[in-house]
C-alpha cells in the first residue's frame, strides 16, 4: 500500500482541536520539525502533547506553547523552556511530569497491547497520588497505565512508500515506541526511497505501524546547548 502524502499539511489534515498527540524526539534530537510547523499553521488548539520534553522557546514544541495551542503536556523533562515555566506557574498549562523510564514504558506497553504494569519509580512521591499500590516480594510498586494517543508523529532518516522506517543513531529515542502507540502514525523522513532499497535487517519500525509518510525539508537539526570548551 502506498502511504505517501504530499507534505506535512496533508499528513496532519485531520488533527483537530482537543487531539492527543505523541511527538518523537529527545530534546531537539529527531523531532518532527515539519509537522510541528504545520500544526502551528493549522491553528489547532487544546492539544494534549506527549513528548520527552517541550522543546525550547523558539523551536520544537516551544512553537506550539508560544501560540497557546497546547492544553496539557505529558513529559519527563522541561528544563530548557522559559515559556513552559511561565505557563505552568501561572496555571495556563496542565502538566503531568513522569519519570523518564515510566514515560517510555507506558508508551511501549501501548504498542504491545498491555494495559498496565507495575513500577517502583515514583512510589512515596507526588507521582503516586491516586494510583494503585501493590507489594511484590516486600517492595511497593505503582500501577501505571499504557499511554495511547490519537496521533503519533515521528521523524526518521529514511523511509519507503510502504512506511518502513530507519532512524539514524540517537534520533531513534522515543520514536520507535511512539510509532506503535498511535491510532494514526505519521512519519516525516529526510529521504523517501522505493520499496526494496532499505535493508530489511536495518528497519527499526515496520510499515504496518505507519499510516502516512512524506519527505520533509529544511531541517535545522538544532541542539539545545553546544559546548566547545570545558
Amino acid at each position: 500500500m502506498n502511504k505517501v502524502v504530499a507534505n506535512a499539511q496533508a499528513a496532519i489534515h485531520d488533527i483537530a482541536d482537543g487531539a492527543t498527540i505523541m511527538l518523537g524526539g529527545f530534546g531537539l534530537c529527531g523531532i518532527p520539525e515539519n509537522c510541528i510547523t504545520a500544526l502551528v499553521q493549522k491553528g489547532v488548539t487544546h492539544l494534549t502533547c506527549i513528548s520527552n520534553n517541550a522543546g525550547v522557546d523558539d523551536f520544537g514544541l516551544g512553537l506550539l506553547l508560544k501560540t497557546r495551542q497546547i492544553k496539557k503536556m505529558m513529559s519527563s523533562y522541561v528544563g530548557e523552556n522559559a515559556e513552559f515555566e511561565r505557563q505552568l506557574l501561572s496555571g495556563e498549562l496542565e502538566v503531568e511530569l513522569l519519570p523518564q523510564g515510566t514515560l517510555a514504558t507506558r508508551i511501549q506497553m501501548a504498542g504491545m497491547g498491555i494495559p498496565a504494569f507495575f513500577t517502583p519509580a515514583g512510589y512515596g512521591t507526588e507521582i503516586a497520588a491516586g494510583k494503585e499500590v501493590r507489594a511484590f516480594n516486600g517492595k511497593n510498586y505503582l500501577m501505571e497505565h499504557a499511554l495511547h494517543a490519537d496521533f503519533a508523529i515521528v521523524k526518521a532518516w529514511k523511509g519507503d512508500r510502504f512506511g518502513n522506517l530507519v532512524f539514524r543513531k540517537t534520533t531513534r529515542n522515543f520514536s520507535t515506541s511512539m510509532a506503535k502507540a498511535g491510532n494514526i502514525t505519521i512519519a516525516e523522513v529526510e529521504e523517501l526511497v522505493q520499496p526494496g532499497e532499505l535493508d530489511p535487517d536495518a528497519i527499526h519500525v515496520p510499515g504496518i505501524y505507519v499510516h502516512r509518510i512524506f519527505q520533509g525539508d529544511n531541517y535545522e537539526k538544532r541542539i539545545e546547548r553546544k559546548t566547545v570548551k570545558m
